[in-house]
């Protein structure tokens, strides 16, 4: 086995595969509490820990016995507070996995589906419903799922499983309709649910002025890839969030070419699950 002598260290070429492996994983969860209120338990956590060290070093036993305890306790409270970011960590690399692709199961599960039945979104149909809903100043969370169909947050809604079209959309949005508030989820050009209770960003960066429907758009795709788009009740503006990002005051072309670039997406999925 090859070693690279380091003074009176012994390196292996594992020993650097290790590390970096490590560095990667470090770096992911970074990006994933980066920018929240995890950040700062991470680090008080972290003090409290060094503060124990330091009171160990000198002897402080009472002091010493109290940290002590605390910290013997911290893989528990570890889970505890970081509940949403182990999650969402975990659905990231459940949905890069190589065993994340259903596409064999999906095959037998689908034998019988219509050979004419299209399983990719109808672009022009959100597009005609979003400026309807805009130009209207009628508020509206729509969240479009690519890989996943988002199964527990549409639990927490009204299934309706119809085929997606801009008139049912604009009548689950209308102000008097008793399934406007909430979102709807989109899954392979079918609105499976509406109402739905989606996860608010905890997101200290999101402006002020900006109301659940965004916060909730931005806290679902910090853990899914889904793409969430909302139109503002106040002016209308068209905002679409992505991995965690919110990108305001879209323009109809821009809105269509976010769209587009979904599509795309949707199907490399799609192209990948028949090939597994």
């Amino acid at each position: 086995m090859l070693n690279l002598p380091l003074l009176f260290l012994s390196i292996r070429w594992l020993d650097v595969v290790d590390i970096f492996l490590v560095a990667v994983l470090l770096y992911q969860l970074y990006k994933l509490v980066k920018g929240t209120v995890a950040i700062r338990i991470f680090l008080g956590i972290l003090a409290i820990y060094l503060l124990w060290k330091l009171v160990s070093a000198l002897s402080m036993e009472l002091l010493s016995e109290i940290l002590g305890q605390f910290i013997g306790v911290g893989v528990l409270a570890l889970i505890i507070v970081f509940q949403q970011e182990i999650r969402r960590f975990l659905l990231m690399v459940g949905s890069q996995s190589p065993f994340a692709g259903a596409g064999i199961i999906n095959k037998i599960m689908n034998w019988s589906r219509t050979a004419g039945e299209s399983e990719v979104n109808d672009n022009n149909a959100i597009i005609r419903a979003c400026f309807n809903l805009s130009r209207n100043k009628m508020g509206a969370l729509i969240v479009i799922a690519t890989d996943t169909e988002l199964k527990y947050h549409a639990s927490t809604g009204d299934q309706i499983d119809a085929k997606l079209s801009a008139p049912l959309l604009e009548s689950i949005f209308f102000k008097n309709s008793p399934l406007h508030d909430g979102g709807v989820i989109i899954f392979k050009n079918r609105i499976k649910a509406a109402r739905c209770i989606l996860p608010v960003s905890d997101n200290p960066e999101i402006p002020a002025n900006y109301g659940l429907r965004h916060r909730a758009a931005v806290g679902l795709t910090e853990s899914s890839p889904a793409l969430a788009i909302v139109v503002s009740e106040e002016n209308g503006k068209i905002s679409v969030a992505k991995g965690g990002k919110l990108q305001n005051d879209l323009s109809m072309d821009e809105f269509r070419e976010e769209l587009n670039k979904l599509i795309t997406e949707i199907e490399d999925i799609q192209e990948d699950q028949e090939a597994s």
